[in-house]
């Protein structure tokens, strides 16, 4: 936690941060808006559904709890999907999940019809979009990844802002099946998306020297090849990594108050004596902040001085929200909430531009498809308990200022345990130049001196030593194949006689002399 891991992949490209990495962050935008906005935006149709089933609103509230725990809780199951098939079939499939329960629902006949239909087919198929999508960020993006993941977070409250009023439009004008159906329509963009998701290829020379190899290597290579264990679906050795499990800790606690306000603030405002329409445009204001919030944090983390140390920067921005809870739940006007939503959409927009920033620093690429699974489901079990808890205790008590006190106290523990913890149980990873690691001998005066020349290595130093590894590499290929010419010089010329070598001079010389006696002209040896 305390270092970053080197961005490779599995087959050690080296992230691009550009090129084709824009689109993918394009199509990253769109399904993270679809993934976190699509539940919210289904709520527009509650009433319409409570008149047409005659059933109540927390019957129709399930709709969007199932889409959230579907999201969450399959993150194993996309983890060995990804790692068995790669992240571009597993988009598509799941972008005609997502569209394809929509449809269904569309022609659903009881609540129950709804809740297997737009709950766990469209969930699955979302969750089969979100997770590929951010794990191929990941590997497109290296020094630029904080920025990247800052731009793509984006996309969840951008898509709030467009989906919600389109539901509006559309339930007005076809009714909620007739928006179910077009809603399914729209998830098809999905299937788009994941088309975008190109994998990383090897550049052709890397390709035709590994092809080389593996002729001249032929039987040798065959047998290394069955001795290999075969690549894991799920990689559990994930919980060996003491910085995920500290990480996974401080975020299944900061799940549970995270969501909190967000569902209970407009009901708070009118407690207050708001009117609806007045009540519901906080959460349009919580929003517009939101999408500034996340690309700018996503800016600072990429900072030189930032980077580095991004696990305290997402401990603070968790302090950040969960002081804000506290402080909001005072409020006792309408004025108070409207502040309240300004600085809690700030903080929510650094916690969602920082939590899988800092998750892909822990592990790296390689293990970050089961990393990222396995958060989701622990998440998935305090997304359900989170929100219904506090609409307990808010029964219980009839006062929202607890239901904000508890859901400040629950960040605020996770930004702690989160910060004291990686103070205190991690250190900080440095990226030391093979060239240096060879030949060296440390005396016992000199290994403090060294140790702290080390420690004091920038990220500009890092990524000079990265590239010199790079060169060294390439050094190497080329004797290598120097080597090769040399030793077939070699073989040809040992299968050449040495009777075979002929002095010219001499044989011209001999040539011009006449011959006497009429002897037939012989060259005598030392022409050979």
């Amino acid at each position: 936690m305390g270092g970053v891991a080197v961005d490779e992949d599995a087959g050690g490209v080296k992230a691009p941060d550009g090129g084709w990495g824009w689109a993918v962050l394009a199509g990253c935008f769109v399904i993270t808006g679809f993934s976190y906005a699509f539940p919210k935006a289904v709520s527009v149709f509650f009433k319409e559904l409570i008149r047409e089933f005659g059933v109540g609103y927390s019957d129709t509230a399930w709709i969007s709890s199932i889409l959230l725990a579907m999201l969450y809780g399959t993150g194993p199951l996309c983890s060995v999907l990804v790692n068995r098939f790669g992240c571009r079939p597993v988009m598509m499939v799941g972008g005609l999940f997502a569209s394809l329960g929509m449809i269904l629902a569309s022609f659903s006949t009881s609540i129950i019809h709804i809740y297997l239909t737009a709950g766990v087919i469209t969930g699955l198929g979302l969750a089969l979009n979100f997770q590929p999508s951010l794990i191929m960020l990941n590997r497109y993006f290296s020094e630029k990844r904080p920025l990247a993941n800052g731009l793509s977070a984006a996309g969840s409250p951008v898509a709030l802002c467009c989906l919600s009023p389109l539901g509006q439009v559309l339930q007005y004008q076809y009714g909620w099946r007739g928006g179910f159906l077009i809603l399914g329509g729209i998830l098809l963009n999905c299937c788009v998306c994941g088309a975008l998701m190109k994998p990383l290829v090897a550049p052709k020379a890397i390709k035709a020297k590994e092809l080389d190899q593996d002729n001249k290597e032929g039987t040798e290579e065959a047998e290394k090849e069955k001795k290999k264990p075969k690549a894991k679906l799920l990689d559990f050795s994930v919980f060996k990594d003491c910085g995920f499990l500290i990480y996974t800790v401080a975020a299944s606690i900061m799940v549970l108050g995270l969501f909190v306000p967000p569902v209970f603030v407009v009901s708070y405002a009118k407690e207050l004596g708001n009117e609806d329409t007045k009540s519901a445009l906080l959460l349009t204001i919580l929003g517009f902040i939101d999408i500034f919030a996340r690309p700018t944090c996503g800016v600072i983390a990429g900072l030189k001085w930032v980077r580095p140390r991004c696990v305290y920067l997402f401990s603070f921005a968790m302090i950040f929200n969960g002081a804000t809870d506290l402080i909001g739940s005072q409020a006792k006007d309408y004025s108070s909430l409207v502040v309240f939503c300004i600085f809690f959409g700030i903080s929510y927009g650094m916690v969602g531009a920082l939590q899988f920033e800092v998750l892909m620093a822990i592990v790296g690429t390689e293990k970050f498809s089961s990393a990222i699974g396995l958060v989701l489901l622990m998440e998935a079990i305090a997304v359900l308990v989170g929100p219904p808890s506090a609409g307990r205790l808010l029964d219980a008590t009839k006062n929202y200022m607890y239901v904000f006190l508890l859901a400040g106290s629950e960040v605020v523990l996770s930004a702690l345990v989160l910060a004291t913890c990686n103070f205190l149980f991690i250190k900080k990873k440095s990226v030391v130049p093979a060239d240096k690691l060879k030949n060296i001998t440390v005396t016992d005066d000199a290994k403090a001196e060294v140790c702290s020349e080390l420690a004091e290595m920038t990220d500009e130093e890092e990524k000079g030593a990265r590239e010199e590894q790079e060169k060294e590499a390439k050094k190497e290929v080329i004797k290598e194949e120097e080597e090769e010419e040399e030793k077939d010089n070699k073989k040809i010329e040992e299968v050449r006689p040495e009777s075979v070598t002929v002095d010219v001079q001499e044989v011209e010389r001999f040539l011009k002399e006449p011959q006497q006696n009429g002897d037939v002209a012989t060259c005598p040896e030392t022409c050979l």
